[in-house]
């Protein structure tokens, strides 16, 4: 008998399959860290799980019926922003990826995966970090940019702490929290941002995510 009970991860599942979310939450209530506390069957559904439960990460199809995964998303990353949202799809297409990073995803997560890879992905987005199912990665970081010049984002001298700041927004982290975390004001969290992006050329968290996959920064997220 252990002397001190493990934190589990809550895990909220949206999925419009009912097979789907039995098979998920039986996979994840059989881990000693994870423990599925609600499940639902659309976006709305899913939103409104996210206020009542509060689940460390909501688990999102992202082709469901009425609102789907990608709008459910945005609206629960807005309404309930310390919720790591981890996607769960059939989709190879990066440009989904695209979107759902835009909206706030921590996660993109491939159906056809492993279950050992799901566990991996709800830990390390549980975490703090981002996780990319390895077989979009690639496709991800060779596709061209968002923005209108193509080709991978070049290495650049960046200072440590602007490094540290781009390391820590790849993961996931808002710049309150990295402020927080390294005991800085905001305003100069984001003056590092701010000057690591215009030395890379970046545009937005898409181009950071992607520098991160580059650099490898994603597979250290456990350290965060």
């Amino acid at each position: 008998m252990t002397t001190t009970a493990q934190k589990k991860i809550r895990i909220v599942i949206a999925d419009d399959h009912r097979t789907m979310r039995e098979g998920l939450r039986v996979l994840m209530n059989s881990q000693p860290d994870l423990e599925v506390v609600g499940e639902a069957a659309d976006g709305r559904e899913a939103i409104r799980l996210a206020h009542q439960l509060a689940p460390d990460v909501l688990l999102m199809d992202i082709t469901m019926a009425g609102m789907n995964g990608l709008e459910a998303t945005k609206k629960v990353k807005e309404q309930c922003p310390n919720i790591r949202v981890l996607t769960l799809t059939r989709h190879t297409d990066d440009g989904f990826l695209k979107q759902l990073l835009a909206a706030g995803a921590s996660g993109y997560a491939l159906k056809l995966g492993s279950g050992d890879d799901l566990m991996r992905a709800i830990r390390t987005v549980s975490a703090g970090g981002t996780y990319i199912d390895p077989a979009i990665a690639g496709k991800f970081v060779s596709s061209p940019r968002v923005t209108n010049k193509t080709g991978p984002t070049p290495r650049v001298d960046l200072t440590e702490r602007e490094e540290e700041v781009l390391r820590m927004i790849a993961w996931g982290h808002s710049n309150k929290e990295i402020a927080s975390r390294l005991n800085l004001s905001v305003k100069t969290i984001e003056a590092h941002k701010a000057n690591a992006m215009q030395k890379l050329n970046m545009s937005g968290r898409i181009d950071i995510v992607r520098y991160a996959v580059l650099r490898g920064w994603l597979k250290d997220s456990d350290d965060s």
